[in-house]
């Protein structure tokens, strides 16, 4: 008895990948619905394509999980209420390759109003280093009940309100444009990153370099001449961000890897920076880096000219 109860148990069950798929797809749905992007953008891999078009017409568009969740966490936040009913999970696997399909029923209360689409998901994955991982995702819509007027109230209120996915993609942005701004030598981007009441801090700087700049007009007289100073540079090819638990702080590894024209060096250099971003701007950016190989990029110790250099 008990060998014929443990074969229908397992012919119930599935295999092992079957379960991670299926638990994958009722993640989607359980994830989106408590607003929980950070996880739910680990479900994805690098690039996905998204078929909206049975509800919504349009293209058939291909995102990176950061931007299936931007636009998602630009929405769904905004309902009093969102729920994603899956059910009837179907997978079938074929070695690294898998695909599933569901039926949904999808709910969406705000204000009073209320909008109901019923229909099924069709998914691709592929298997990432032992991790499932979606490719590909289509909805068929079959039914709908409701106003979708409840869409652009959504949109609206999620927008005055944004969740802290957004403020961390806020925050890692502004990190971005400054780095990049020196990349361009673009000092009107440079300029338009920093909050009036800005500061740097710089407490590993050598002898003779500032340790602090405070204001943005400062930080911008204290990087003009950065465009003279530099020849072709990098700063964003390493780049790795660690969130924390403010979504205004990040604390960023980088490598720095610049032409130096007054001496024709390059500067090589490993960063570590924390920085705080207030609606958009930064407001604090305490800099770590190796004094020696900036002092020897520069020249600071054969007389080198200190104004405008990184």
């Amino acid at each position: 008895m008990s060998l014929i109860l443990s074969t229908t148990t397992a012919a119930v069950a599935g295999t092992p990948d079957e379960a991670a798929i299926k638990t994958a797809v009722e993640s989607v749905a359980t994830l989106a619905d408590s607003r929980n992007f950070e996880s739910l953008e680990k479900l994805y891999a690098g690039r996905v394509r998204v078929d909206y078009t049975s509800a919504f017409g349009g293209e058939v568009e291909v995102k990176t999980p950061q931007a299936l969740m931007t636009a998602w966490a630009g929405l769904l936040p905004g309902f009093d209420r969102a729920r994603h009913a899956i059910s009837n999970v179907q997978v079938k696997v074929d070695g690294s390759m898998a695909a599933a399909s569901a039926e949904v029923t999808a709910d969406h209360w705000i204000a009073g109003r209320h909008w109901q689409v019923t229909g099924s998901y069709d998914y691709s994955f592929t298997n990432i280093g032992g991790e499932w991982r979606i490719t590909a995702m289509t909805f068929h819509l079959k039914n709908e009940a409701g106003t979708r007027e409840v869409l652009g109230h959504a949109a609206n209120a999620a927008n005055s309100r944004p969740v802290s996915y957004l403020e961390r993609q806020r925050t890692q942005q502004a990190v971005r444009d400054f780095l990049t701004s020196l990349e361009e030598q673009d000092m009107s981007k440079f300029a338009s990153v920093w909050a009036e009441d800005a500061v740097q801090d710089m407490p590993y700087s050598p002898e003779g370099f500032p340790k602090r700049v405070e204001g943005k007009a400062n930080l911008v007289k204290h990087y003009a001449a950065w465009p003279e100073n530099s020849g072709k540079a990098n700063f964003t090819k390493e780049l790795v961000f660690y969130p924390s638990q403010d979504p205004h702080t990040v604390f960023v590894e980088y490598r720095g890897v610049c032409e130096i024209k007054p001496t024709g060096r390059v500067y090589d250099q490993r960063y570590g920076g924390l920085f705080r971003v207030e609606n958009g701007k930064i407001k604090l950016f305490r800099e770590y880096y190796n004094p020696a190989a900036f002092a020897y990029a520069f020249g600071l110790n054969e007389g080198g000219n200190l104004h405008g250099n990184k």
